[in-house]
């Protein structure tokens, strides 16, 4: 399933594999110029080359590595070969070899397959990729991946967010994310003079520094709650219980790779910097 919308000169591509009638667990793409900001899914890669049909793109640039955003990156390639994708230098091995690289949980599976590979040149924080009307600088935002960039055009004041911020007061994470990465990531784009953010799923958001402000005040709140209930003797599994209330539907469809303990352990695995 995609939905193509524009916002403000950005193209905009919400992608999800259609399952009964549904799409579910939606990623995005953007399109600005002839840039294309990750690719989606391997089972939306289909629809994206279609709808891509005489449209010019010159390079991709992958936020992050995770499969549903490098899906189809292989297939573009192919069909296209002046085609160059780029990412950080820690997501050269995922998209030479998905399969061998990142193996994929039952639910990842089926919600959005294994990409195929391709070739990317590695690029640097501060790299910038300039285009007839946008100059789009890369800004290295670890946590939710070690290989996470966000985009910002400095001139507009966008900034392409990835996986880094897409919403929400975070109850559950994935045993590889680092939760005080995220907040330090989180700081360093809200430092940043942002009119519009574009995310890697979830709606645009508008001058979002306060929603940037109130998504790291929640988190360190969180941490600190945490640290100290730990410290005073409480259990993991009881933290969990008192701050993250009941077992979410998300932790039964993902066998509890995406849990709320996950959450708790990464607020444990080092202290809060501040």
């Amino acid at each position: 399933m995609l939905r193509a919308t524009d916002y403000d000169g950005v193209t905009r591509f919400d992608l999800a594999r259609t399952i009964l009638g549904r799409g579910r667990y939606w990623t995005t793409a953007y399109l600005v110029d002839d840039v294309l900001i990750d690719t989606g899914c391997a089972h939306t890669a289909p629809e994206l080359l279609q709808t891509l049909e005489g449209i010019t793109v010159r390079r991709i640039i992958n936020t992050h590595a995770h499969e549903d955003h490098i899906g189809a990156n292989g297939p573009l390639q192919r069909e296209r070969e002046e085609i160059e994708i780029m990412a950080h230098p820690l997501a050269m091995p995922i998209l030479k070899d998905p399969v061998a690289t990142q193996p994929l949980h039952p639910y990842r599976r089926l919600f959005w397959g294994w990409p195929e590979p391709s070739i990317a040149k590695p690029i640097e924080e501060g790299f910038a990729v300039v285009t007839q009307n946008y100059r789009l600088q890369t800004i290295y935002t670890p946590g939710h991946s070690p290989d996470h960039m966000c985009l910002y055009e400095p001139d507009r004041g966008y900034i392409f967010s990835g996986d880094l911020f897409v919403g929400g007061r975070d109850r559950a994470l994935r045993p590889e994310y680092d939760i005080w990465q995220i907040i330090a990531s989180l700081k360093k784009i809200s430092r940043l003079p942002v009119k519009i953010l574009f995310p890697g799923s979830a709606r645009v958001r508008e001058n979002p520094e306060e929603t940037l402000q109130k998504k790291i005040r929640y988190l360190e709140a969180f941490g600190e709650q945490v640290i100290k209930m730990h410290r005073t003797g409480w259990s993991v599994n009881a933290i969990v219980r008192k701050l993250c209330g009941r077992k979410m539907w998300v932790e039964m469809v993902t066998l509890g790779h995406f849990s709320r303990k996950n959450l708790i352990l990464s607020f444990l695995r080092k202290p809060q910097e501040k």
